[in-house]
């Protein structure tokens, strides 16, 4: 059934200014809350750096953090804030010269920390590394298995980014 003229307030009417500011109150306090976390987690040192802009639930995170688990810890602060229904990270990572590694560094590193873990299936997930982006190859029989392997290397120095790329071939 076609709606009528009349079921919908005009544009310039009192309600509908009225509900417009209701909806940017509630994303600058979205945007507040997602500050105070970025400012209350430890892990991020300079959350000052972090633009922050929200719209119908919706952040964007943009600017600049010194490491990947940094950028990784911003947007998880920003997802477990009430209201968020999704985050855009638009976060570059600028590692400063004294964290930086070699990336043959960062594989060896990367391939150790997979070999600890016992959730990650032995020589079934490789690492390729350019420039401290982590690129993670391989076949796994589960989903869980994909993602400790990246919770592995996403902490370690010099890591600017990952890209999982294991398959995830149930059995």
């Amino acid at each position: 059934m076609p709606y009528r003229n009349n079921d919908f307030p005009a544009p310039g009417s009192p309600h509908n200014q009225l509900r417009k500011e209701k909806l940017v109150s509630y994303d600058v306090k979205i945007e507040d809350d997602v500050r105070g976390a970025l400012a209350r987690d430890r892990r991020i040192p300079s959350p000052d750096e972090v633009a922050i802009s929200s719209v119908d639930g919706t952040v964007v995170l943009r600017g600049t953090v010194g490491s990947f688990s940094q950028r990784y810890a911003a947007v998880s602060d920003a997802r477990h804030v009430e209201g968020v229904y999704d985050v855009e990270d638009h976060l570059q990572v600028r590692i400063l010269d004294a964290d930086r590694r070699a990336d043959a560094d960062i594989r060896g590193a990367a391939l150790e920390a997979l070999h600890r873990d016992t959730e990650v299936p032995e020589g079934l997930v490789d690492v390729n590394v350019s420039d401290g982006w982590l690129t993670l190859t391989g076949e796994v029989g589960w989903q869980d298995q994909s993602n400790a392997a990246y919770y592995d290397v996403a902490n370690l120095q010099g890591v600017t980014g990952i890209t999982n790329e294991i398959k995830v071939i149930t059995p």
